[in-house]
């Protein structure tokens, strides 16, 4: 920030000084994902369906909104840019576009989920039939959810069911975020992989796609990031050398 300034400044003022890039070497660190439980899921998104509105959309709205991140690990930004076209329910396949770096990539549903999509479809097309916009998720005003409302309605969800401490305004506070519903998926997919035996360094990169990471190294990050995946990984590690002996 204060190199910024300087250069800033250093624009009217040639004299000032701009400290060199590399001054105060730092590696930046990722935050370490909250892993919600299945009850803290169960309550939100039982919170969600109960958001009051007009017509009783927005509370389905969310509800599908949160469920389709829990168990598809889909960046928030994906979610709420998915178009009409994007959703093949028959199928039970997302077309992910707008991607956080571009990527492009289909991402298959459970039949389950392609029932709860196509639950909130039938009641978002009976309770606004008439809609100027493509967009998958809206609100009751027939306009897209936005990012920043989705975050929001989160933020005020989590403090309801006691995972944010109350704040006064439109601010957020802070506790768990909506990007940890992603870090979640994830990482109960390793650790489901590691306890049925699965080998784990073959399906990382069937991971790391679904999930559009550029690089399989994103994937491997939840490795060190979570306690649980790391004790697996290390006790699998030792059972391969183990067996490796005999």
């Amino acid at each position: 920030m204060v190199r910024g300034f300087a250069q800033w400044r250093h624009a009217t003022d040639p004299l000032t000084q701009v400290p060199p890039p590399d001054l105060l070497p730092a590696r930046y660190r990722r935050k370490s994902p909250h892993l919600y439980t299945d009850v803290q899921i169960s309550q939100l998104l039982q919170a969600a369906r109960h958001l009051p509105s007009p017509l009783g959309l927005r509370g389905l709205t969310y509800f599908t909104l949160f469920g389709l991140l829990v168990v598809t690990g889909l960046r928030i930004s994906e979610a709420v840019t998915l178009d009409l076209a994007d959703v093949d329910l028959d199928d039970g396949i997302l077309t992910i576009r707008r991607t956080k770096f571009g990527k492009s990539r289909l991402v298959p549903l459970h039949p389950s989920t392609v029932e709860a999509l196509s639950t909130y479809v039938c009641t978002r097309d009976r309770l606004v039939p008439c809609r100027t916009t493509g967009a998958f998720f809206i609100s009751e005003k027939a306009t897209p959810i936005t990012h920043e409302t989705a975050r929001y309605t989160f933020a005020r969800l989590s403090g309801q069911i006691g995972l944010r401490a109350p704040v006064r305004g439109h601010r957020y506070g802070h506790g768990p975020r909506l990007h940890d519903l992603r870090h979640r998926f994830a990482a109960r997919t390793l650790v489901d992989w590691y306890r049925t035996g699965v080998n784990v360094e073959q399906r990382l990169p069937y991971l790391a796609t679904y999930l559009g990471h550029v690089h399989v190294n994103e994937t491997y990050w939840y490795l060190e990031a979570v306690p649980e995946l790391l004790e697996l990984a290390t006790q699998g590690l030792l059972d391969r050398e183990q067996e490796a002996e005999r």
